[in-house]
């Protein structure tokens, strides 16, 4: 299975994917591109580092958000990818492009959807957000992107205990390592092993035989 990584900073979930590819967690998976809407984001010389193509599409490049979407869907299809992984990806995403890739394209969240998501929730918003609340327990939740956004079909989720003391960035911190790192790559190797399919608005998982 081709995949493509977008993504718009460091790129540390990038990494966990590369890395798990690798060492062989991730099964019958390449990476065929890393897309960035940053020229500068980290995670395209993350991407380099390994050999894999990567390219910067901004939308502040087109005139409007078609072409943005055609450009894209354009890339996509050149590298033949199968399945598009939203890994710190802070775009809103042309509906053409989710029409194109209908439950084609997953996205992490740093918390326990629905809570703590949707418009303006990303990034330390997110853990200011559970500390604000008194949360005692958040986490991290790979669901299918669709046209709402942190919506879409549930495909994994982890918990991550709040401690006293938190602050957004250990927070944050203890979400990747815990969470993020591990069910991103889980939900990549499932899909990739066929094993993930939707009934409904739900995403179920079949056991292996």
């Amino acid at each position: 299975m081709k995949i493509a990584v977008c993504v718009s900073g460091g790129g540390t979930n990038l990494q966990a994917i590369m890395d798990r590819i690798e060492d062989g967690t991730i099964k019958n998976t390449q990476i065929a591109v890393v897309i960035s809407n940053k020229p500068g984001a980290f995670a395209l010389e993350r991407a380099r580092g390994r050999g894999i193509p990567s390219v910067c599409i901004s939308p502040k490049d087109y005139p409007d958000r078609e072409g943005f979407a055609d450009a894209m869907v354009n890339t996509l299809r050149e590298y033949s990818v199968g399945l598009v992984v939203f890994a710190g990806y802070l775009v809103v995403v042309p509906g053409k492009i989710i029409k194109e890739y209908r439950n084609r394209i997953i996205n992490i969240h740093p918390s326990l959807i629905p809570a703590h998501c949707g418009m303006g929730y990303y990034g330390l918003k997110v853990h200011e957000s559970v500390l604000a609340a008194g949360n005692k327990v958040t986490g991290a939740t790979v669901h299918f992107v669709d046209e709402e956004a942190d919506h879409g079909p549930i495909i994994l989720q982890k918990a991550v205990n709040v401690h006293e003391g938190d602050t957004p960035e250990i927070l944050q911190r203890r979400v990747m390592e815990q969470a993020e790192w591990k069910i991103l790559p889980e939900a990549i190797n499932l899909i990739g092993e066929g094993r993930v399919y939707i009934e409904g608005n739900i995403a179920h998982i079949k056991q292996e035989a």
